[in-house]
């Protein structure tokens, strides 16, 4: 065969492999999510928010408490350290695209009795390199994989930083109540003292019956145990808190508010679109289908030939002082095609396939699930408030039904026990008050939380 014929025959031979590989070789697919998204939510406001939504409370201690958690947390600690580690397994995955080099030296003495030397020496040593040329992508589509695998963990870090510093701000906002609670408690205390004190007065006038007094005291009793349910929760919550800010539960925390905070206007929800591009949970969902969608291909194209190249240098001798006179190379090429598995290949196939299935509905569940997060906060608040402002009522006719019964009852006309009942709702009433507060700022940070995007934290901005 002339040269020119072997160099045509050898043309065509690597252009039939190229578009081979054009034409085998998997592609990336454009994927959409399996849900209908909706134009608009129910309600929405016109307050614009920062990513760091918690300032929008406008209170200098609660930033300092979540800049703090966001540094120290340990949860936030271990989410990045799951980054690092994903990190460099795309640099594990990426070294598979270069040539390996190794070398490697050996010494070796051969004892022969016969011979008249006795023994001999062996030297040598040299350098080995391999290349497996990625003909249908099967390594880049396992670096892609891990690249997007490594974008869903950088998600996943993010919803933690999220998901820490909600949680600070709501434990603040329960000191706020459970401190409220426990000064309120304190005022109903020395309020149920002083009508026994009052009671007992008029026992000795003869004017009430003793199990009035026997009554009153139940009620100081009952108050006395709403104390000690208020100190302990307030001591729970400063343990939760110092956790959340990665101390230990028996370090006093200093700073815990008077009052709950001012809600500030209600915050514009946008557009479902922009909410499914921001909510980083919804990011990592999305890069794991993504990072599934590779693992196939790679999977699809391991069941294809595999082409590696192999080259050589050596150098051997007797003696350690001629051992890099004389070398010796070597070059190869292996050509690897899988013929019979026994169905391996091809399972693995299909298995890979179920999973980018799995990823793309899980992928949808995260959307409609931040979808109800937002509408099940809206909801919640606006209802809160017109309970709110029942309970403010009930509180006030309660009162007054109090004063009233109160008044009859020390004019012997009604008798004590409506007057005990009368005190016993005034008082819970006030209770309850101040737990729907609570709840009405609970549900606005779980809108806060609802609508967040991710922020950058001083980690990202150091790395």
């Amino acid at each position: 065969m002339s040269r020119d014929l072997f160099m045509n025959v050898n043309y065509l031979l690597w252009g039939s492999i190229f578009l081979l590989v054009l034409g085998c070789a998997p592609q990336k697919e454009t994927l959409e999510p399996p849900v209908q998204e909706s134009a608009s939510f129910s309600q929405s406001g016109e307050a614009e928010v920062s990513s760091r939504w918690w300032t929008s409370f406008e209170n200098d201690q609660l930033n300092t408490l979540v800049d703090t958690a966001l540094s120290s947390n340990f949860d936030i600690q271990t989410a990045w350290q799951r980054l690092q580690a994903s990190e460099a397994v795309i640099d594990r995955e990426t070294g598979g695209l270069f040539p390996t080099l190794d070398a490697n030296a050996e010494a070796q003495t051969t004892r022969n009795q016969q011979s008249p030397f006795g023994s001999s020496d062996d030297f040598s040593a040299g350098l080995s390199s391999s290349y497996e040329i990625d003909l249908w992508g099967r390594i880049g589509s396992q670096v892609d994989a891990e690249e997007y695998r490594a974008q869903a963990t950088l998600a996943d870090y993010q919803t933690a930083a999220l998901t820490v510093s909600a949680e600070v701000v709501r434990t603040w906002t329960r000191l706020a109540e459970a401190k409220k609670q426990l000064a309120l408690v304190e005022s109903q205390i020395e309020t149920n003292k002083k009508v026994l004190e009052l009671l007992k007065n008029r026992f000795g006038t003869g004017q009430i019956r003793g199990v009035d007094i026997l009554r009153q005291q139940q009620l100081l009793e009952s108050t006395r145990e709403q104390k000690s349910n208020a100190e302990a929760n307030l001591d729970v919550l400063q343990h939760e808190l110092s956790v959340l800010l990665g101390r230990s539960p028996q370090d006093t925390i200093d700073i815990v508010p008077e009052q709950l905070p001012e809600l500030p206007p209600l915050p514009s929800t946008g557009v479902p679109i922009d909410l499914v591009q921001r909510r980083p949970d919804v990011k990592s969902a999305f890069n794991l289908v993504k990072a599934a969608d590779r693992d196939l291909a790679s999977a699809i194209s391991n069941q294809y030939p595999r082409l590696t190249l192999s080259a050589s240098l050596t150098s051997s001798s007797n003696t350690v002082e001629d051992l890099f006179e004389n070398w010796a190379a070597s070059f190869a090429g292996n050509l690897l095609a899988p013929i019979f598995r026994g169905g391996e290949l091809s399972a693995e196939v299909d298995r890979l396939e179920a999973v980018k299935k799995q990823r793309l509905y899980e992928y949808g569940q995260t959307i409609l699930t931040a979808f109800q997060e937002v509408e099940d906060a809206l909801i919640r608040e606006q209802k809160q408030r017109e309970s709110i402002e029942r309970l403010e009522e009930q509180v006030t006719l309660a009162e007054q039904a109090y004063d009233q019964l109160r008044l009859e009852y020390l004019n012997g006309t009604s008798n004590y026990l409506d007057v005990l009942t009368a005190l016993d709702e005034v008082q819970q009433l006030q209770r309850d008050l101040l737990t729907a507060e609570l709840t009405l700022v609970e549900y606005r940070i779980g809108l806060y939380r609802a609508l967040a995007g991710s922020f950058e934290t001083e980690r990202e901005n150091e790395n």
